[in-house]
């Protein structure tokens, strides 16, 4: 679906989800009660009251932040200074506020937790710049790598995203208020994604983390078919070898880091590997697995800048063995499997 306009988004959609939070908020008792009485109806634990409360706290949430973002905005000078160093840090308190709210929401009503072993991106070396490589696996993986990296390790994340992400209001007011890039595949006008990539990873300072997910999108076992008949058709069957091996990660698409890793030569380089969420990659993954009681397990290594490969060609390697390496302890640390029966003797679809 093509993004509307920004006009559109900012007069149109951005106020219509803060009346229609208005509303919802001011209703929801109304809509408990009905979720609740529709709730015997549908197989799992309390599972459309669940539903029903994620998605107004969740617009609730989004109304809130574009309220806060317009006050913010009036205070800048109706946008003047929105720029400066000041009212930039002040969008990066808020974001780690709201993120930490909205996780509290998760650990509350979803029995989530986060669970995050390996380098602290801050002991690596204090005051560095970080290059943060990550698997992409869900809608919820983007969310939960920000608030790691805003509330526990103290970074000014500078991140790409997929352009169909500014649907979300709030989303898309604050990160384009920050130095991030919302890109779509291909081109945009004369200048590649490597270019664009390259010039947001340049100028990063000691606490900014330069976040980049080099798989493109989530995993599914069609799209990593996909990507190695794209390799072998290209005359890169060398990595279409190692990309077969790969059982739980798309092929990294290495343009992306290699830009970021000429442009900012003195940050080092984090991978991350995460798992927990992998089968949650649409709503009807979201809602098959309500109630959630999941564990998210994140892994962090570390890699100083010297000890980068200098060398294009050494570079795409060295991504490709990363990748091989974070597929190999995602196969260790995957949760086990449901039961088929609870102990009540209910199956799954009945919790």
């Amino acid at each position: 679906m093509t993004l509307p306009p920004i006009w559109v988004r900012r007069l149109v959609i951005a106020p219509a989800v803060v009346v229609l939070a208005f509303v919802l908020l001011t209703t929801l008792p109304v809509w408990l009660l009905i979720a609740l009485a529709v709730s015997p109806l549908v197989p799992g634990r309390l599972r459309v009251p669940r539903v029903v409360f994620l998605g107004i706290v969740y617009l609730v949430w989004d109304a809130l932040a574009l309220v806060l973002l317009s006050v913010i905005w009036v205070a800048s000078g109706f946008g003047w200074r929105i720029r400066g160093p000041w009212f930039q840090r002040a969008h990066y308190v808020m974001t780690g506020r709201f993120l930490s709210v909205l996780f509290w929401f998760a650990r509350w009503s979803l029995h989530l937790e986060i669970d995050v072993v390996g380098t602290d991106p801050d002991t690596a070396q204090p005051g560095r710049p970080e290059i943060v490589v990550s698997r992409h696996a869900g809608p919820g993986d983007s969310f939960t790598l920000i608030h790691a990296l805003v509330n526990w390790f103290a970074r000014e994340p500078r991140i790409v995203l997929k352009a169909a992400l500014q649907w979300d209001p709030a989303v898309d007011v604050l990160l384009n208020r920050l130095p991030n890039r919302f890109i779509s595949p291909g081109r945009t006008g004369t200048v590649t994604l490597e270019e664009q990539i390259g010039d947001l990873a340049t100028g990063l300072d000691h606490n900014d983390a330069f976040v980049i997910f080099p798989e493109g999108g989530n995993f599914t076992p069609r799209r990593r078919v996909s990507a190695i008949a794209r390799l072998r058709a290209r005359g890169l069957g060398d990595l279409a070898v190692k990309a077969e091996g790969l059982r739980n990660l798309l092929p990294p698409k290495p343009g992306g880091l290699l830009a970021a890793i000429e442009a900012a030569p003195d940050a080092g380089v984090i991978f991350v590997a995460h798992t927990g969420l992998d089968r949650m990659l649409s709503v009807s993954d979201v809602w098959r697995e309500l109630p959630m009681d999941k564990k998210l397990v994140m892994r962090f290594w570390s890699v100083p800048p010297e000890e980068v490969p200098a060398g294009e060609q050494e570079r795409i390697d060295w991504l490709y063995d990363w990748w091989a390496r974070i597929d190999a302890w995602i196969d260790e640390h995957r949760p086990a499997p449901r039961p088929l029966w609870t102990p009540r003797g209910q199956p799954p679809s009945a919790r």
